[in-house]
């Protein structure tokens, strides 16, 4: 069957009754009806874009416990993703990878040095381990070499894991549908039913299709991230809740930024906290934590201030690397929903996610990608006097289910635990499905060519962002968005997708034209002109004053 004929038999399914309509298909949603069906309810989501098309695909890439909420004294918030990275690391071994990560603390930093220390202590011991002797400045450069060379210098090491976010989405909507829940992306909610007073559904349309359906809900849950109280506004005349800030990223290749470990420091301007990750075949640089303006349905994009703020990070704790903007692959912007406590510094709004329950319709929103489980199932216990079902969801059961066995397929070791962690239940399908060569990587990477052979013919792409950005992150990894990769993968996915010849080149147009415009470095002479590093630090302008002055703020 095809994918149209696929989108098409779950349209026609719509109109049947469902226990729980949800909207939003970022990790959050998704983790909301893999849940909902693990409980043997009827659940079907519905995503107006692309299945994590926003912020869960565009996160710093780390499953982590949370030791910035320390700071904030957020204890329980710091519990919860130190429990949930745990079990992720558990359940979803070759997606979600233990990475060892070191804070960077520097004399210059005066009192905030020791409370940098003071912190992965503590953080250390809700760990459930004794705090890890420090290094000095030549133990940190023989653990990570480079590092700038300086006086004074000691790293203080702790526990981290990266993650594909995006696949994380993915495979969990997977193990949802399975289980029997629906997914459709490319569809969008026009408008909440009410019945008797309370919210009992939605329509629908088709973005691609240009269709529409009414669809009956027994409970229907808002998990649309940044956009909830856009979803929200559809019912109530309620105050917003969020605060969009905007995070951004760059991204190196790694034989220009090598590094094996993870490396947080504070950004010589304004003394926040960023951080160097090693990613797939990358190492990312971020992230920023500034007020977004723009329209929500907009793509968003990193600003040349943000570059150049990060590019300035870079080169005070990377010197040696001489890194400039000629190596940066790729750049991306995220839109986090964080709730609004009114604070002027974002970088210190809370985030904690909220469960609303306001007319029949639960809206959840904030939190993090760490504690994705713990939150849907927060948001499924608002529901449980309407859905008594509910009452049989165990809070300790597995998230994940377990893959199968790829021991005897011809593949290395670490693409074995590629597939499973991706892939999960899929992973033995991917590779039978592989023709002559696919189990081979795409140069470059370590995506292997099956990879994108399944997700065209399996996981509903409807265009090729979808393809490259999401289902797998070749647009991230390769240079020019993997532009000179796109022949080759012609022959391997057109025929896939069932794309005409006018569609797939229209398609190669519109992916190029998105790539340029939001994930191209931007042009050296757009960046804002800025001080040397040694500049005394009162004399030194911030990078946000080229933006406007409350964006980018002290942790």
């Amino acid at each position: 069957m095809s994918e149209a004929d696929r989108r098409d038999a779950r349209w026609r399914a719509l109109e049947q009754p469902w226990d729980i309509l949800v909207i939003g298909g970022g990790i959050t949603g998704a983790s909301i009806l893999r849940e909902a069906s693990r409980a043997g309810l009827k659940a079907l989501l519905v995503e107006q874009r692309d299945f994590a098309w926003g912020t869960s695909s565009r996160s710093t890439k780390l499953v982590h416990g949370g030791l910035r909420y320390l700071a904030t004294g957020d204890l329980h918030l710091v519990r919860e993703s130190i429990r949930e990275r745990k079990r992720l690391l558990a359940e979803g071994r070759g997606l979600v990878v233990p990475l060892d990560f070191v804070l960077a603390s520097h004399r210059r930093e005066g009192t905030k040095r020791w409370q940098g220390r003071l912190g992965v202590s503590l953080y250390e011991l809700l760990t459930g381990r004794w705090p890890r002797r420090s290094l000095d400045a030549e133990a940190l450069h023989q653990w990570e070499p480079t590092l700038v060379q300086e006086e004074g210098l000691v790293g203080v090491p702790y526990d981290e894991a990266w993650v594909d976010d995006a696949r994380l989405v993915l495979r969990i909507l997977h193990e949802a549908t399975a289980a029997g829940g629906l997914a459709l992306n490319y569809t969008r909610v026009t408008d909440l039913l009410r019945e008797e007073g309370r919210v009992a559904g939605a329509r629908v349309e088709d973005v691609i299709g240009h269709r529409t359906a009414t669809i009956r809900a027994r409970a229907v849950i808002n998990a649309t991230g940044v956009w909830a109280d856009q979803v929200r506004s559809h019912l109530l005349s309620a105050a917003p809740k969020l605060r969009p800030l905007r995070g951004s990223h760059l991204v190196f290749p790694r034989e220009r930024f090598p590094l094996a470990h993870g490396v947080s420091f504070r950004h010589p301007h304004d003394k926040r906290f960023v951080c160097a990750v090693p990613w797939e075949d990358s190492t990312l640089v971020g992230t920023t934590d500034l007020d977004h303006d723009r329209p929500l349905d907009e793509e968003p994009s990193i600003t040349p201030a943000e570059v150049a703020y990060l590019l300035d990070a870079v080169e005070a704790e990377f010197p040696d690397l001489g890194l400039t903007l000629d190596d940066v692959v790729s750049c991306y912007a995220g839109v986090r929903p964080v709730i609004s406590s009114g604070r002027s510094d974002p970088s210190k709004e809370p985030r904690e996610h909220l469960v609303l329950d306001e007319e029949g319709l639960v809206t959840v929103t904030g939190g993090k990608l760490t504690t994705c489980r713990a939150i849907a199932h927060d948001a499924l216990k608002a529901l449980r006097r309407r859905l008594p079902e509910l009452a049989s969801l165990g809070r300790e059961e597995p998230f994940l289910d377990t893959p199968p066995s790829l021991d005897d397929q011809p593949l290395s070791p670490p693409a074995r635990l590629r597939l499973q962690g991706r892939y999960g239940a899929d992973a033995l399908a991917v590779v039978t499905a592989a023709g002559p060569g696919e189990l081979e990587p795409v140069p470059g990477s370590s995506t292997l060519w099956a990879e994108l052979r399944w997700a065209a013919r399996n996981e509903s792409v409807v265009h090729l962002e979808d393809l490259l950005l999401r289902r797998t992150r070749l647009g991230l990894l390769l240079p020019g968005g993997g532009e000179s990769l796109l022949p080759e993968l012609r022959g391997l996915c057109q025929q896939e997708l069932g794309w005409p010849d006018a569609r797939w080149g229209a398609g190669v147009r519109s992916y190029l034209t998105l790539w340029r415009t939001h994930y191209a470095p931007p042009e050296r002479g757009s960046l804002p002109s800025a001080r040397p590093l040694n500049t005394p630090e009162e004399e030194r302008p911030t990078v946000a004053s080229a933006v406007h002055p409350p964006e980018i703020q002290s942790l």
